[in-house]
């Protein structure tokens, strides 16, 4: 555990990285949009994690040149998402990690998902009394794969971005913590991605 106490900050992700919560996502994916003939693999799902919920409708029906409400549509996954909550488990080897540093250093959530939804997964797997701060999408303009998130999340926490570490597992997630010249703990490989380092470059 002793290797991240060099950092001045630990940064979780929350969907995919505190908890198993991504499977959930897209099945109230598919429920949300297949009444309105809109497909969505899961690799496609997978490869916008960290994506505003509007943002991917939006994408989506303008591929696929369907016109829809993309706020109702949001708001329509996020409604069967909600129902799936109770389902979600921790995931253990990252929630420890965090358990273990809380109060020897600062911890943090830095989540695309919204403020409601992410309070409720942390609640279900008994973590949220672990994090000082917790950011979402409701408190930065620009979303990942910018670094918005996780430098709104340093600046809360009173540390420099270059001093801290995000753990995630996606793409979109990795890309942001570059752009915020922070180390990021990728949690589906368990490789370890330095800021100074272009991402394609790395294991």
């Amino acid at each position: 555990m002793n290797e991240y106490k060099k950092y001045a900050g630990l940064i979780f992700d929350c969907d995919g990285t505190l908890t198993d919560s991504m499977p959930l996502h897209y099945e109230s994916w598919i429920d949300a949009l297949s009444p309105f003939g809109i497909s969505y693999s899961r690799d496609r799902f997978y490869s916008m994690g960290g994506m505003r919920s509007e943002e991917i409708v939006r994408v989506l029906a303008e591929e696929q040149s369907v016109s829809v409400d993309c706020e109702a549509v949001s708001a329509s996954k996020e409604a069967f998402f909600a129902e799936r909550i109770k389902y979600i488990e921790a995931r253990e080897d990252i929630c420890g990690i965090a358990r273990y540093y809380c109060g020897r250093i600062p911890v943090a959530v830095a989540s695309g998902g919204d403020q409601q939804g992410v309070s409720a997964q942390l609640e279900q797997i008994g973590m949220r009394k672990y994090f000082e701060v917790i950011v979402t999408a409701e408190d930065t303009e620009l979303h990942k794969p910018h670094p918005d998130v996780f430098l709104e999340t340093a600046r809360r926490l009173g540390v420099e971005p270059k001093n801290c570490i995000v753990f995630e597992d996606s793409p979109l997630g990795l890309e942001a913590a570059a752009r915020a010249s922070m180390d990021c703990f990728d949690v589906r490989d368990n490789s370890l991605h330095q800021a100074t380092k272009s991402l394609t470059t790395n294991p």
